[in-house]
């Protein structure tokens, strides 16, 4: 049955069992933690999307992580690359906070939803072609479900080539296939698809991506939204 509500679509996504690869990684990472998550009660689940379902912009990542959302139940919450991504959300005027480490944290965002390609932590952050196809209806529906949209950014390429195979399903399509970059900007059908290096500890602390580097990509969804 396709859910009627972007509630039921969470509510489907949070039940799937549909890749027993990841049905098994994301629940012995709930089994056997690091010490200094030993107390804590994971989440070892699928992740919907959150946000403001009047959003104008929708950020996708990758996956959750296996000690971060896979443990807290909210995708980029209680892990590195979050706690660089919401920094800069807060510093750009998208959440009213600039830290997320728990679902009762407070954190609240304006404007803006995140989603991600594949809703349960992959081995190593690296789901397989089959596990991304898996998934892509889900984000599909998120993007279905959020009416004002208007930017999807994109963190990373893996995160391009979903929103680009989500946005086809929906209808809409981009000639020549872009290509993803930072600060790339594509337009696909009413959306504008803008690229930015995912916030991996990987890529903030080599440099490649810098805080301002990120607040610049968040300032330009912005403007492609028209919100200023």
């Amino acid at each position: 049955m396709t859910p009627e509500s972007i509630a039921g679509l969470a509510a489907e996504i949070v039940a799937c069992r549909r890749c027993p690869r990841l049905v098994k990684w994301r629940e012995e990472a709930a089994s056997n933690p690091p010490a200094r998550f030993a107390r804590d009660r994971y989440w070892a689940r699928p992740l919907p999307g959150f946000g403001d379902i009047g959003a104008c912009i929708m950020v996708v990542g990758l996956a959750p992580a296996a000690h971060g959302g896979n443990r807290t139940g909210r995708l980029f919450t209680g892990d590195r690359s979050g706690d660089f991504l919401f920094a800069s959300l807060y510093r750009t005027g998208f959440a009213n906070q600039g830290t997320s480490v728990a679902l009762d944290d407070g954190l609240s965002l304006l404007g803006i939803y995140i989603a991600a390609v594949v809703r349960c932590a992959p081995p190593d952050n690296k789901p397989t072609p089959d596990e991304r196809t898996a998934c892509l209806p889900y984000l599909v529906g998120e993007l279905r479900f959020l009416p004002d949209l208007r930017v999807v950014v994109a963190l990373g390429a893996v995160a391009w080539d979903g929103a680009l195979r989500a946005m086809r399903d929906l209808g809409y399509a981009a000639s020549p296939r872009p290509i993803f970059g930072h600060l790339a900007e594509a337009r696909v059908g009413r959306l504008m698809l803008l690229g930015s290096y995912h916030p991996s500890q990987q890529n903030t602390f080599t440099g490649r991506l810098t805080q301002p580097m990120l607040d610049a990509v968040m300032v330009r969804a912005r403007e492609l939204a028209n919100l200023d």
